[in-house]
Parts: structure tokens; sequence; C-alpha cells
């Protein structure tokens, strides 16, 4: 530790962290917009009931978030098996439509909560509920980290030196 490699490689994990989570955060607070103001349009255009309004909201904000999400906070990622990459990020993303919309659903038909105001309320919490899984969900199986250069060079040079080793044993 006093040469400070351990806790660089550290400050290095986080600062990539850090990176992750603000373009995650642009590009999802984006997506909060698009939700929103989608939600509330079709909510003032419409006669539609208030989840129904709010799950078409949250299917464009899924597609919204798609693109920024592959295009630019995860652009650095594997880009190899696009399909599963695509089943998966749809499965998470209904789940997250479940729990989005579902709190917005508890709140307005389980205690009635159902003025404009209330439903804003209540599907922003939602979507913050839903954005946590979802961070989790996406960056752990959806769109995986590229393994870093130079990763398995410990394990080469660990196996170079057992096989130095064993060869220089044959010979003494």
């Amino acid at each position: 530790m006093a040469d400070g490699s351990s806790g660089s490689t550290g400050d290095g994990r986080l600062r990539r962290l850090a990176r992750e989570l603000a373009k995650f955060g642009a590009v999802g607070g984006a997506g909060l917009l698009v939700n929103l103001g989608v939600f509330n349009l079709v909510r003032h255009l419409t006669d539609l009931q208030v989840v129904r309004a709010s799950v078409i909201a949250t299917v464009v904000a899924i597609a919204f978030n798609y693109v920024g999400f592959r295009y630019f906070t995860y652009r650095d990622r594997d880009k190899g098996g696009r399909t599963k990459e695509m089943t998966l990020f749809l499965l998470f993303s209904v789940v997250g439509l479940v729990i989005e919309n579902g709190l917005l659903f508890l709140a307005t038909y389980g205690f009635g909560w159902d003025s404009p105001l209330q439903s804003n309320v209540f599907k922003f919490i939602g979507i913050g509920v839903a954005t946590l899984f979802r961070f989790w969900s996406y960056r752990t199986w959806v769109f995986k980290a590229m393994p870093l250069r130079g990763a398995g060079e410990p394990r080469e040079a660990a196996d170079s030196a057992a096989a130095a080793a064993a060869a220089k044993q044959r010979v003494g």
C-alpha cells in the first residue's frame, strides 16, 4: 500500500462508477421528462384512466432510454449479442414498468389518490423506485462491462512463472 497501487485501483473504480452514475442520471433525467411529459399529455388529451396513460408514457420512455443507454451511457460496453441485450433490456424494463405503475395503481385505486398532483407525485415516486432496480439490472445483466485491458496478465504471468519453475526443476 506504500506505493499507493491498491488505493489508486479503488479510486479508478470509484471514478468510473461516478461517471457511469452521471451518464445514467443524464439519460434517466431526460427519460423522466419524456415519461412525465407524455403521461400528462395523454391524460390531458384523452379520457384514458390514469394507469393506462402511465403505461403508455413508460413505454415511450423505455424506448427513449434504450437509445440513450446504448449510445451514450454504455457505449463502451460489449456490443455483441444485440438480440440478447434487447431481450434482457425489455425484460428488466417490464419489471420496472410493473414497479413504477404498481405504485401508481396502489395510490390511485387502493387509496383513492387520483388528483393530477397526486398522480404525478406517485408516478414520480414509482419512477424513482423502478430506477434503482433498473440501474442495478441494466449494468449487471444488460450492458455488461468489457474485460479490462490487461486483466488476464496477472494470471498469464503466474502461469509463465510456474512453467519456468517447472522447467528449471526438470533441468536441475
